[in-house]
């Protein structure tokens, strides 16, 4: 069985097959053109470089395909990185990419189990036949897209693994505080992103599209919440009007990318749930990068701050 990435170590030679998940292209001072690759199999991705690429081989190489590699791996300011000594195209079609791609460490029935649970928990009507609609029409896909391209839950299933998390600690706040709507706080957590499933291209290796790029995700939602109050003649309702604030407001701050900041209590809550579920993913991800006892590398998300792996 190949060796998987995660047990890569400084100094080896080795031979697999790696699926490229990013690829930018630099020049270097003395003019020659490089590659700089993202190379992944389902347990971790691994920076690398391509010196020297001949025009030929660039023309070959593409993102959301898997190569045969021969790359030996050394360490650059304190992390692994690939240098690719050869590259060699293989026939895409026997390929399994379950062998390449991150995947939610819970199972799909799992994560529409506790998706379900959280609808049940809905008492108004209108609100639960809004927030039914709105997953009838995205259907499978909120079960396969990841919740962000790079920076949290980006993997396939991301999307509803991050909604599940929200989903638990909302309802342990409604415990906790008698005040919250739970209707409202529950249905904002579940619909809150769905936007993201047009705003990116697919599961696996995932870019923005035209649409994500030109309006977001959040505007994007908010149009979709409003076609689907108008098909339910809910359109002129509270409860539609307040799912879309929601929505609109989930960023928290107009500079974050929120054509509102939140001005109801669950659309505070809402905000402050999908930082705590986002920023606890970001952190872990970093932190197993690294040893008990050690430093991550800046989190860009994060301020560029390092965390601490405690003992």
């Amino acid at each position: 069985m190949a060796k998987q990435v995660k047990d890569f170590n400084e100094g080896e030679r080795i031979e697999t097959n790696l699926l490229i998940s990013s690829l930018t292209r630099g020049t270097t001072n003395s003019g020659s053109p490089y590659l700089n690759l993202v190379l992944q199999d389902s347990s971790k991705s691994i920076d690398a470089k391509l010196w020297d690429v001949k025009p030929e081989l660039e023309k070959q190489i593409e993102v959301g395909k898997v190569y045969n590699f021969d790359i030996e791996i050394i360490k650059y300011k304190n992390n692994l990185q690939a240098k690719v000594l050869r590259v060699l195209p293989l026939p895409q079609a026997d390929i399994n990419m379950e062998e390449f791609v991150f995947k939610s460490p819970v199972s799909k029935d799992d994560l529409k189990s506790s998706i379900q649970e959280g609808i049940n928990q809905i008492n108004n009507q209108n609100i639960a036949q809004i927030v039914s609609s709105v997953l009838n029409y995205y259907a499978n896909d909120f079960y396969e897209y990841p919740a962000a391209a790079k920076i949290h839950h980006n993997f396939i299933g991301g999307l509803a693994t991050h909604t599940t998390g929200m989903l638990k600690i909302g309802l342990a706040l409604c415990e906790i505080y008698p005040s919250i709507d739970k209707d409202y706080l529950l249905a904002g957590i579940i619909i809150h992103d769905l936007g993201k499933i047009e705003e990116l291209s697919s599961p696996v290796v995932t870019e923005y599209t035209t649409e994500g790029k030109l309006l977001g995700h959040i505007s994007i939602m908010d149009a979709r919440l409003l076609q689907i109050g108008k098909q339910l003649n809910l359109q002129d309702s509270e409860e539609l009007m307040i799912l879309r604030h929601l929505v609109l407001s989930h960023h928290g701050q107009y500079e974050f990318g929120s054509p509102v900041r939140p001005e109801a209590l669950e659309a505070e809550l809402l905000n402050l749930i999908d930082n705590i579920d986002a920023r606890i993913n970001t952190i872990n991800k970093a932190l197993d990068e690294v040893n008990k006892g050690e430093f991550t590398q800046k989190v860009f998300a994060l301020d560029n701050r390092v965390f601490y792996k405690h003992k």
